[in-house]
């Protein structure tokens, strides 16, 4: 580790401690975006992430959301390892395959060169590949846990860390514009929901009911965004600061329990960018949210974060209170330069 990343120690580690970040370092060919990132945050604290550009914020967000893998490091949510280096994943691809095979090569073993017996078996191994594919593609957390008790272990998909407890919005807004604020919100909801395709497709009294309830929760978010009664508006007719508070609902919806807002108050005007920042501080009150986020309004850093990390050319120069990073040496030179001697 650099003497740069020791002159900031970490918060110590606690069994209540929703993300924790071990050793994080990304390159891209001989460019290191991150080097030995160690990070921590405390259940329900609303954490800043800070830096000049280029520092690697972004990088580090898209690394817990799972969007780009680390070159090294792990990072572990809620107690879960959602990602590290991989081990014995080949094994993986064996228990999906294996036991239908075995299946078919049992049947012609058996069948005695009969073609109607192994057509009947060969119809019972593809049977048995529906069930275990669907599953293995799903990864329920019991599959998960058997895996792992197997030494299979391989960094979650996107879609797996949404599962397990991460939303986020994006420093460029990213909504369906041609969707109402309501579907926006409705498409976060699409991992929480239990109804198979042939259940939307028979239109089944259970997909009908989730679907009612799905509704009813979205407009719940929109509500606490700050949205009501825009629910039938199309994303692209709304306001910009009214586009920023989709993007929250809709990260809302997945239920998270870790939220990630990058630069959520961008481009916005001040009365704007307060509003914003009591939705933060609601989201936490309310809903009992874990948040990090990345900003570069200074008053708003200074304002709701209960702990601001710094990160400088990749590497976390600082980590403190509001008040500690303000009088930070290394903060106001990464920020101001080094002054002349």
């Amino acid at each position: 580790m650099t003497a740069t990343a020791q002159a900031a120690p970490a918060v110590p580690e606690t069994p209540d401690d929703v993300l924790i970040a071990r050793s994080i370092t990304k390159q891209f060919g001989g460019l290191v975006a991150l080097r030995n990132i160690e990070f921590v945050i405390p259940r329900r604290a609303i954490v800043s992430l800070i830096g000049p550009n280029g520092a690697g914020k972004t990088t580090f967000f898209n690394v817990i959301a799972g969007l780009i893998p680390p070159t090294s490091g792990s990072i572990e949510l809620s107690g879960m390892r959602l990602i590290a280096p991989a081990r014995r994943a080949w094994l993986e691809p064996l228990l999906w395959f294996a036991p239908p095979l075995l299946v078919l090569l049992i049947g012609i073993l058996v069948s005695g060169g009969n073609i109607q017996l192994v057509a009947l078996w060969g119809l019972l191994a593809l049977l048995l590949a529906t069930l275990i594919l669907p599953t293995a593609m799903a990864r329920p957390a019991w599959y998960e846990s058997f895996i792992r008790r197997l030494g299979i272990f391989r960094s979650a998909r996107p879609n797996d860390i949404v599962r397990s407890g991460v939303g986020r919005t994006f420093q460029n807004i990213r909504l369906f514009h041609n969707m109402t604020a309501l579907e926006n919100v409705l498409v976060g909801m699409h991992l929480k929901l239990r109804s198979t395709p042939v259940d939307a497709v028979l239109s089944t009294p259970r997909h009908r009911a989730e679907e009612e309830e799905a509704r009813v929760r979205a407009a719940r978010y929109l509500e606490l965004a700050g949205l009501r009664g825009r629910d039938d508006e199309l994303a692209r007719n709304l306001p910009y600061g009214d586009q920023r508070r989709l993007e929250i609902a809709r990260a809302l919806a997945c239920e998270p329990v870790l939220l990630l807002l990058d630069e959520p108050t961008a481009g916005m005007n001040p009365r704007e960018t307060g509003e914003i920042t009591a939705l933060i501080g609601r989201l936490r009150t309310e809903l009992g949210l874990t948040v990090l986020l990345i900003e570069h309004d200074m008053r708003v850093v200074m304002g709701i974060s209960d702990r601001i990390t710094v990160l400088d050319q990749g590497e976390r120069i600082a980590e403190g209170t509001p008040e500690e990073i303000r009088r930070n040496p290394r903060v106001i030179e990464a920020y101001l330069g080094k002054p002349p001697s």
